[in-house]
């Protein structure tokens, strides 16, 4: 059976060469939209630390695991918003890391500046890598490397990000600069694809101390499928989150490169936040696969973590859900 599964491991990670690398999916996004949208940098009005830790499809020899630090805070009396995120993921033999600084320029939209109108702009640098040594094929190709290959490249991301106290909504798209880069002579190293991504959510109340909040994702990088996440949350006393998400594959365009029976089932989510205090957020989720790997995978687990430090001043009259 562990033979199987590095089989099935090896051709997953190939026909990702061949259809294009998508970038780390995290189930907990929407606590920290900082990952997906460079205009999300300083929403929170304080000097926020937040980290992720994901282990995918567990139980699969090479599954992906992924971790990722950001930091963000506003500047200019929240006219701006600045943040630092760095990133690590493994993915069978294939290894990126990812740096970039983040500055949103925040507008208001009323006079307290609780609904704001962001456009923001990161740069920063990626390297991608193989590990040749962990490559384990039947048929090993002529180029095979034997060793570790890696490029670092300059990259991009922009995006703009609308909140107020009960709505949101984000359009974003990265990988800007990298997907010009010539890496072929990188044969095994994935080239980097621009990816779209589309959020929205809104909050409402059901009663006191009971809000509900429903929200979605639209991830799509024009070579693999478009995927469509669709989240739910009911929030208690501000303390405690419990909720869950859908993520399935959708057609919105014609794509015939792609094969004719592929699923577009593909996980399930359960997923819990809570705050012991006001400025500390801890939360789990586990995904369960629907789809082809189910039976094979044993779950996904992924952890976030984060910290507020509250400044003096702050203009934060309610607390920020999203």
């Amino acid at each position: 059976m562990k033979r199987i599964l590095q089989i099935f491991t090896a051709l997953l990670f190939f026909s990702n060469l061949v259809k294009g690398q998508q970038d780390a999916q995290f189930s907990q996004y929407m606590f920290n939209g900082i990952y997906i949208n460079p205009a999300y940098a300083g929403y929170r009005e304080q000097l926020n630390i937040h980290a992720f830790y994901r282990n995918q499809w567990t139980g699969i020899t090479g599954a992906p695991k992924t971790m990722s630090l950001a930091v963000d805070a506003i500047a200019n009396d929240g006219n701006v918003g600045l943040a630092l995120q760095i990133s690590s993921d493994r993915l069978g033999a294939q290894r990126n890391e990812s740096v970039f600084g983040n500055y949103a320029y925040r507008i208001r939209m009323n006079s307290d500046g609780s609904a704001r109108l962001a456009f923001g702009l990161g740069f920063g640098a990626i390297q991608l890598g193989i590990d040749g040594a962990k490559l384990n094929p039947n048929d090993p190709e002529v180029y095979q490397p034997t060793g570790v290959q890696s490029t670092i490249l300059p990259d991009a991301r922009v995006g703009v990000y609308f909140s107020n106290d009960r709505f949101y909504a984000g359009l974003s798209v990265d990988n800007l600069i990298a997907q010009y880069i010539d890496i072929d002579r990188y044969a095994f190293i994935p080239q980097p694809r621009p990816h779209y991504y589309l959020t929205a959510g809104v909050l409402l109340p059901l009663n006191e101390g009971v809000l509900l909040k429903p929200s979605f994702l639209l991830k799509d990088d024009r070579g693999g499928p478009t995927s469509l996440d669709i989240n739910t949350f009911v929030i208690l006393a501000d303390k405690f989150w419990v909720g869950g998400s859908y993520r399935t594959g959708v057609k919105l365009y014609n794509k015939d490169y792609l094969q004719k029976n592929l699923s577009q089932l593909n996980s399930v989510v359960a997923a819990v936040q809570f705050l012991p205090t006001e400025n500390f957020r801890i939360g789990y989720a586990y995904d369960i696969s629907i789809g082809p790997l189910q039976g094979y995978s044993a779950g996904t687990h992924e952890i976030s973590i984060s910290y507020f430090f509250n400044k003096r001043y702050t203009r934060m009259r309610t607390p920020r859900y999203f």
